[in-house]
């Protein structure tokens, strides 16, 4: 845990990074506007799990919605859109299947690599989770790395 200068408890953010052959364009689209092609919504990687969940989307502007929309066309807000950079920066409050007041704050950044693009994954904000805030820093730890390492094998394709 880091000490800020308030001494108030931090606890660091999740961050995950990988490099994909596609151009920054290519990958900033894939990740935002085909959400729904890579995400495992047939898992506990939804608020619907496997059998209610029909699509994921993000609505691409400062303060559209990353929504799920179950079968029976009831939505789920997962959070809302703070940053919208094509093709650079998208980032949004996190909070599916809670209320905003709980919410996190997820923010993607593509920037140019050899070859490719770097994709960085930073999850913080954890402290609006309360008593259990470690405990859901680890759960989204372990379990962004199966959400975007299907982002990367879908870059793959």
């Amino acid at each position: 845990m880091i000490k800020d200068k308030d001494s108030k408890s931090t606890i660091a953010p999740v961050v995950k990074s990988a490099q994909v052959s596609l151009p920054v364009e290519e990958a900033f689209k894939l990740f935002t506007e085909g959400v729904n092609t890579w995400w495992p919504l047939d898992g506990n990687h939804s608020v619907g799990e496997k059998s209610e969940t029909e699509t994921c989307s993000i609505e691409g502007w400062v303060g559209g919605r990353f929504i799920e929309t179950l079968k029976d066309g009831t939505e789920s807000l997962w959070g809302t859109v703070q940053t919208f950079n094509p093709p650079y920066l998208f980032a949004t409050t996190w909070h599916p299947g809670n209320s905003s007041e709980l919410a996190t704050y997820l923010e993607i950044q593509f920037s140019t690599a050899d070859g490719g693009t770097l994709v960085e994954l930073t999850h913080s904000g954890w402290e609006s989770r309360g008593e259990d805030a470690q405990k859901y820093r680890e759960g989204y730890n372990s379990g962004w790395d199966i959400v975007f390492g299907k982002y990367i094998e879908k870059t793959e394709k």
